[in-house]
């Protein structure tokens, strides 16, 4: 299996159970691995023939920007959905955190892990 990754991706969201941290959208930062659907492009050496993964983060921003979660666990897998369905990746694993939201915590956060790996 080929996977792509990126790490350290920033996306702005409103994310939170308390009051204080739906006054405005926060940074949130994302570990992603995303299984190709095929080969093809090793061998092609084409961009059509695997996930562009500047239109994924497009994306994803887009979508964040527009969506409201209570839940790491709920955003997670919102994001693991879209990759898996407009990007029609068979597998992905999605990290999300929130850093520095906790004091003397440098990060928190959640991964999911959706699909079959093959």
């Amino acid at each position: 299996m080929d996977i792509i990754f990126l790490q350290g991706v920033r996306a702005r969201t409103l994310i939170g159970c308390y009051d204080w941290e739906r006054v405005a959208p926060q940074v949130v930062e994302l570990d992603l691995e995303i299984a190709l659907p095929s080969t093809r492009a090793c061998h092609t050496d084409n961009l059509n023939d695997t996930i562009n993964y500047d239109q994924l983060v497009t994306h994803l921003r887009k979508e964040l920007e527009a969506q409201h979660f209570l839940l790491l666990e709920a955003l997670a897998d919102h994001i693991a959905k879209v990759i898996r369905e407009q990007f029609c990746a068979p597998w992905t694993r999605v990290s999300v955190i929130k850093p520095g939201i906790l004091h003397e915590v440098t990060r928190v956060g959640v991964t999911v892990e959706r699909g079959q790996r093959s």
